[in-house]
Formats: C-alpha cells, structure tokens, sequence
C-alpha cells in the first residue's frame, strides 16, 4: 500500500480547466451547508417573523465555531496541498490524524462554552427576552452537532489538497437531503415525528452533519483514497505536525473567529432595531452566503493551488494562476450581481413574509448584491497569501478590516440609527479593507520561498 501512495501524483497545472475541475465540486460542497441554511429559514419563516429573525443570531453564532473548524481547515489543506505539490504523500496520512486531534479538542471547548458561558452573553446583548430564552434553547441543543461538523471539514481539506474535490458532492448531497427531510418532519411534527418548533432545526442539522460524515467516510474508504494517503497507519501524536497545524492555523482561526464575532455583534444592533430588520438581516445573510458559494469556491481553489504550485517550485507560476482564477471569480460575482437586481423580489419571495417585507428588503439586497462583486476579488488575494503560509498576513488584514467595520457598523446603526441599508454598507468597507493590504502583500513579492 506504501508503495501505491508514491506512485500517485497529486500536482497540479497552471490551467482553466484545473481550476475548475477543482473548483466546481467545491461550489457543490458549499452550495449545500448554505441551502441548509436557507431550508431552515423558510420553515423557520412558516412559524413567524420573530422566529425568522432569532435564527439569524443563533445561525451566525453557530457560524462562529463553524469558521473555527474552517481556519484549522484551511491551515491543515494548505499544509497537505504543499505535500501534494513536493509530491511526499506519506506525510499527508499523519498531517491528517493531528488535525482530527485539534479539531475535537476545539469542539469540546465549543460544547462547553455554548452551555455555560453564551446565555449570559446574549442575556447581556439583546433586548427582548423571549428571543435571548428561544436563542439559548436552540443553541444547547445545535452546538452538538460540532464535532460532527469538525470531522468533516477536515475530510474536505483532505480531498481539496488532493485534488479529489469530485468526491466532496456525495456526502454534501447526502447531507442538504436529509436537513431538508428533519427539517419538515421535525420542525411541524410531520409523519409521526414529534412537532419541536424551533428547536427541531437544530436537532434536523445535527442529524444532517452526522449523515454527510458518515457518508464521506463511506466514500473516501471505499475509492481507496484511505489506503493510498495512508490515513489510519499512524494516529500517534506527532509533536512536528501538530507545531506547524498550529502555525499555519493559529492565525486563520483567530481571523475567521474575530471576523464572525464581528457579524454576530452587528446582528446584536441589529436586534435593537427590532424583529422586521432582523429578519431581513438573516435573509440578507442567506443570501449572501447562497451567491457567496461560487466566489468561496474560487478561494478555496487559490489556497490549495498556491501552495501546490509553490511545492512543486513554480512561483513564477503564481501570478498567471491568480489572474486565471480572478477572472472566473469575478465574472460569476457579476453575473449574479445583475440576476439579484433584475428581480429581487423573486428572491425575498421564497421566505412568505409579505410584500412589505419585501419592498423594505429590496434595498439591502441590492447594497449585497454589490458586496459580492467586491468579495470576489478580496477573497482571492486573500487565500494567495494563506496559500503562500502567511497566515499571520491574513490575521494582520483581517484585523485592520475589523476595527474598520466595527466602527462602521457602531456609527451607523447604534449611534446616528441609520437604517440597515446603510449598516450593510460595511460589507464593502470589509472586503476592501482586506483587499488592499493583501493585493499589496502579493505584489510585493514577499511571499516567496516560505518553507512550511
């Protein structure tokens, strides 16, 4: 078996097509967690606006650990593209093992933060009690799903490393499936199921995680994908590993951490404008992260393909790669851009909150609408320098672009209560403040020949 691991060649080449034989199953992959999402919300919708609106806080507050998972995610298929591109694929096995080590240790952390720690939190933040009772309830049941979800990311950072993003569509297909079957049956008490109301989006998403992990690993084992990485000859602690899983993602998951934090906190002044805007607000989110797919797609391709190409010695390559991927990236962004203007009330349709709703939503959607266009471009630039390994060039942008936003979203909302059109605003004043410092990192060269 050690022998068929070296003769398998995980390289890739400076081309279209692959980047979009890596990019497309990816979109897939994302696709699904956001119809998730979205599947939710419009049962959730069919309760009542209140509970469309609490599902925006706890949702993003959930996303929090989720982006968690996503920075040691990003962190451990930097490091396994790099092994891909130096053609060593019998590190990949051990690189795996300590991440799944990190990733429960995380989601124990999480398990109990969310249960002691959080309802005093959101006691403190928000204004009407029935939503701090109804957010508290949801997440104590939700956040067992995390180590779930852990495993599974790391799963998709295995397979995007090595170029196997084809397989990441079954357990991802398997799991919006199942989200949408215990969404219905759980959420109104359908075909014997007990009817849970809110709380039973919660439990529908946990059985949804462990059904697409399941799946997965199903899958992965039975291509021989296990055998040839090598992943379960050794799951003993390697001290060298663990050490740079941790340099490389220390710093993106403090970066996608404090970035979500940040949005959770602009929902908590959102809330004070009351249930109508922050209903709107997780609309607006599902809608951003539906769209947003394509364009994260094309980010996670950059960060695997920068550093395959660099292991294989090519950075001369990596300027031609990117201007390849901005193009697909920003053309898609666009395209969409103009799909959400022709008819966005098509769109803010599909949640039943009446034509009122719709009228007040249409503006924030076209303020995101553009805000897609932006992120396009600044999450490219942004995974070339964490594909590069300078994690902490993204920590450093990422933490400019905070103090920006913050003190946007403050000013506007809380202190001049403007409306939330003007509060979405800060998605351009976000992707821009990550844009420039990351375009000029890049440019300047300084990211060459960084071993890791």
């Amino acid at each position: 078996m050690a022998q068929m691991a070296q003769t398998q060649d995980f390289r890739v080449a400076v081309t279209n097509k692959q980047i979009l034989s890596i990019a497309l199953p990816i979109s897939a992959s994302i696709l699904v967690p956001q119809l998730n999402f979205i599947t939710n919300n419009i049962f959730l919708g069919g309760l009542g606006q209140q509970e469309l609106g609490v599902a925006g806080i706890t949702g993003v507050y959930y996303l929090i650990f989720a982006v968690i998972g996503n920075g040691l995610n990003n962190g451990l298929q930097t490091l396994i593209a790099r092994r891909a591109g130096e053609n060593r694929i019998d590190a990949i096995g051990s690189l795996f093992a300590q991440g799944v080590r990190i990733a429960l240790s995380i989601s124990v952390f999480g398990i109990l933060f969310t249960w002691f720690l959080a309802p005093t939190i959101l006691r403190w933040a928000l204004n009407d009690q029935q939503n701090v009772d109804m957010a508290v309830n949801f997440l104590r049941v939700r956040i067992f799903g995390l180590p779930f979800l852990y495993l599974y990311q790391l799963r998709n950072a295995l397979l995007v490393g090595t170029n196997n993003t084809k397989l990441l569509v079954v357990g991802t297909a398997t799991e919006a499936v199942t989200n949408v079957f215990f969404d219905y049956t759980l959420i109104y008490g359908k075909w014997g199921l007990p009817e849970l109301g809110f709380n039973g989006a919660a439990l529908a998403s946990i059985i949804a995680e462990f059904a697409g992990l399941i799946v997965i690993f199903w899958v992965i084992r039975s291509k021989g994908v296990s055998g040839q990485l090598q992943l379960f000859s050794n799951f003993r602690w390697h001290a060298d590993n663990t050490r740079k899983i941790l340099t490389i993602s220390a710093p993106l998951v403090m970066q996608h951490a404090i970035s979500i934090i940040t949005w959770e906190f602009f929902y908590i002044l959102v809330e004070h404008h009351g249930n109508r805007d922050l209903a709107i607000s997780n609309t607006m989110r599902n809608i951003f992260g539906f769209f947003g797919c394509f364009t994260w797609a094309f980010a996670a391709t950059t960060t695997t393909m920068v550093s395959n190409v660099i292991g294989q010695g090519l950075q001369e390559k990596v300027p031609e790669l990117l201007k390849r991927i901005m193009y697909w990236s920003i053309g898609l962004a666009a395209v969409v851009c103009l799909l959400l203007n022709i008819a966005p009330g098509l769109f803010l349709s599909i949640y039943g909150q009446g034509d009122d709703f719709i009228q007040a939503a249409i503006p924030v959607l076209r303020v995101v609408s553009l805000a897609l266009v932006v992120m396009s471009f600044s999450v490219v630039w942004m995974n070339a320098v964490t594909g590069s390994g300078h994690s902490k060039m993204t920590l450093l942008a990422e933490f400019i672009a905070i103090v920006l936003y913050s003190v946007y979203v403050y000013t506007t909302l809380e202190y001049l209560n403007l409306s939330i059109t003007w509060g979405w605003m800060s998605e351009w004043v976000y992707w821009l403040s990550i844009f420039v410092p990351c375009f000029w990192f890049m440019q300047s060269g300084k990211w060459r020949n960084k071993a890791i």
